[in-house]
Formats: C-alpha cells, structure tokens, sequence
C-alpha cells in the first residue's frame, strides 16, 4: 500500500469532500550513543527514509477517529476532545491520542476534531521509533490542520516525548523524537540532549553501507526495564552529586567517573553510570573520526559500544549478541551494534559494499540455525524529517 492506496482508504472509511491532506514521518536508527540521551550525554541518529504515513482531514464535531491500514480488520477508535485519557482499549491510537492530550494541557485547544488514517512500514518492536514516528506524525499533522504555526519542529519533539513519557508510560529520552523530527537527507544529527544543540554531520560513506538487521524479537520498553534503567542512572547521579558539582553523568567524562565512582554503593548501578558516561565520550569521539573520514575508528567504537551494553548496560539479550558475534566474524563487516532501547529489535552495521550479500546470507543463515528466526535484513537509505506531503 503506497500513499495513495492510503488516501483511498481514508476516503473508503471516512467519506470524500472536505480537505484532505497527506503527511509522512520517519523511522529512525542511532548510529551510536544508546541510552545516553535521559543522561544528558550526545547521540548521532539518523532519519531514514521507512516510517509512518497518515492522512487526515478535520472534522465539524468533537470527535477524533483513527485507523491503522497495517491492522488487519482494525476498527476506527473514536474519541471524544471532551475525554483526552488513556484507555487501554485504545491499544496503539493511545500514542496519537497522547499527542493530542499534549497539545491541549500546552494550550493548543482545538473545538473541533479530525479523521486521520495511517500506514507504517517500520517493523513493530524493531527498535526503529515506530512510536516515536507516529507521535511526531501527529504532532505534524494537528500543527498544520489547526494553524498552530508558532511550533517549531523542536517543539513538536519536545512534545511527542513528553505524551511518551506522561500519557503512555514510557520515560524515554529526547532522542528519538528530535531525529524523527529535523532530520536532514545523508546526514546523521549530532545531538547534545543536555541542551538541544545540535549540527548535521553527512554521513559519506563512498565504499560502505548502513546495514539493518532485524532480530525479529520483540519488546516492550514500557514493560519496565527502560524505565528501570533510567531509575538506576538516576540513582548512581544522585551519589555522585554528593562529591562532585554535575547536573547530569554526560558531564562527566572517563577519567572523572574513575575518580568518583566508589561513591557509587551499588554494584549495578555503577556499571549503568559507567556506561552513560563511556557511551557519551565514545560518541564524541566516533563522531570526530566520522569528520576524518576514518570510517575504522567509527567501526571499533560501535563495536565498544555494543559491548558495553551489553556488559555494563545489560540491555541486549542472546539474539541480538549472535547477530552481532556473526557480523564481527566476517570480512568487510566495519563495526556492528545493538540500536534503539534494547531487549530485542535490530543491529546496525556499517558494510564494504563488496561484502553486504555475503553480510546478509552468512548472517542470515548463521542466525536461522542457532535461533531457528529468520532475520530481516534493510540496506538502508538517511531521508528527511516529518513533514507535510500533499
């Protein structure tokens, strides 16, 4: 289904006339600096060019429907402006809705509602910012349905964090959103979340590839562990804070952490502080070599990456290690890691061109035996952040 098979569904379900109008909004995926965003350290995530598309169309009521096209036999979910809450019944239109629930506890009221349809091709539970899409998707679309022009992109970020956080639950840092939000074509965004300053660094990668690998094991990060690992950052920052003047362990770089660590009583929580504060300067620096054009330094530095998350950060789990074990035994493979919250999803990889089909079927056949999963594989494009279409 393309963007105007969705149009046509939207007229199918909702009825023709009126002004209807078309937007997409796009997945994302974090060349490195995981977890490092709720700890006021940089990330360097990229836009691609897979994500969510919606349609939609203001109503003369007060009533709100959605639809998914990706659900099948998915039945609209109609909601009231007079009753914004949280309904577990709602299932996946909570997201949207929790958009909506922000604009209006911001003060950007609506009295009237709209009809809006989507479609998405991000892989559910990969790790990609399916979420994260569909909240700035809506954001995008009730900004300029209603006229609410004195929103920036950042301030629809902003926003889509904040309903994840407040409305759905799940207490997730800026990153996600802010890459779906400004990203730029062939260019990665290199983001301090201490303070939303950021510069487009092009990704140039002449005799290379951005490889996606989907485990195809899924999570849920609202299930608790995201959120408990923000809880045992908070906790090792709030040690810390008792000997040392810092409002965020991204303040702290690796010898500092060194130096102050044994404040930190415990053990668990210690190895979380050392993997926000390592994780942060690995981004520093893989960035620097990006700039250098030294495309085997970035490598090694994801590699570091993946290790420490999986070691100190515990956020991996035994498929995503034997994707990452594979793609570190083949030729060509520069560096390979876990991306996005963890517990499940998909690896990045940067490939020599001359070595992604051996990379697709070594790994591929590597993983269907020692998993019995057949992995999906995206050979991936950087596009442009959210935006109006038609």
């Amino acid at each position: 289904m393309d963007a105007k098979d969705l149009r046509a569904k939207f007229v199918e379900i909702y009825g023709d006339g009126g002004d209807i109008r078309e937007y997409f909004a796009p997945g994302r995926v974090n060349l490195i600096g995981e977890h490092t965003d709720y700890n006021g350290g940089h990330v360097f995530p990229c836009a691609l060019t897979i994500g969510t598309y919606g349609v939609a169309r203001k109503r003369e009521d007060d009533k709100i429907h959605f639809f998914s096209a990706n659900l099948e036999d998915c039945e609209v979910v109609e909601v009231s402006l007079s009753d914004l809450s949280y309904q577990k019944r709602y299932s996946w239109a909570n997201y949207p809705l929790g958009v909506v629930w922000a604009f209006d506890g911001k003060g950007k009221k609506m009295t009237q509602g709209f009809d809006m349809a989507i479609r998405g091709n991000i892989p559910n539970g990969s790790g990609l910012s399916s979420s994260a899409s569909l909240e700035v998707l809506t954001g995008t679309i009730l900004r300029d349905l209603y006229g609410f022009a004195d929103l920036s992109m950042t301030d629809l970020a902003l926003i889509g964090q904040y309903s994840e956080n407040n409305f759905n639950g799940c207490n997730c840092g800026i990153m996600d959103q802010f890459a779906v939000a400004m990203g730029k074509k062939d260019c990665a965004i290199f983001l301090d979340t201490s303070d939303l300053s950021y510069e487009y660094a092009k990704i140039a990668l002449p005799d290379a590839k951005i490889v996606i690998t989907n485990s195809k094991v899924k999570h849920s990060l609202v299930d608790g562990q995201y959120n408990k690992r923000r809880e045992e950052c908070a906790e090792a920052l709030a040690q810390l804070q008792t000997v040392v003047d810092i409002q965020s362990l991204g303040e702290l770089d690796n010898e500092g952490f060194e130096k102050y660590k044994d404040v930190i009583t415990d053990e668990e929580c210690k190895k979380r502080a050392r993997h926000a504060v390592a994780e942060n300067q690995r981004t520093i620096e893989a960035v620097a070599a990006l700039k250098d054009n030294d495309v085997e330094k970035f490598g090694k530095l994801m590699n570091a990456s993946h290790v420490s998350l999986r070691d100190d950060y515990k956020v991996s789990c035994e498929e995503i290690d034997i994707l990452v074990d594979l793609a570190w035994s083949i030729d060509g493979v520069v560096g390979s890691r876990i991306t996005g919250g963890g517990f499940g999803g998909c690896t990045v990889s940067i490939v020599k061109n001359d070595a992604v089909d051996a990379f697709m079927e070594k790994v591929g056949a590597g993983y269907k035996e020692k998993t019995g999963i057949d992995a999906e594989f995206y050979v991936v494009d950087i596009g442009d952040g959210a935006r109006r279409t038609v």
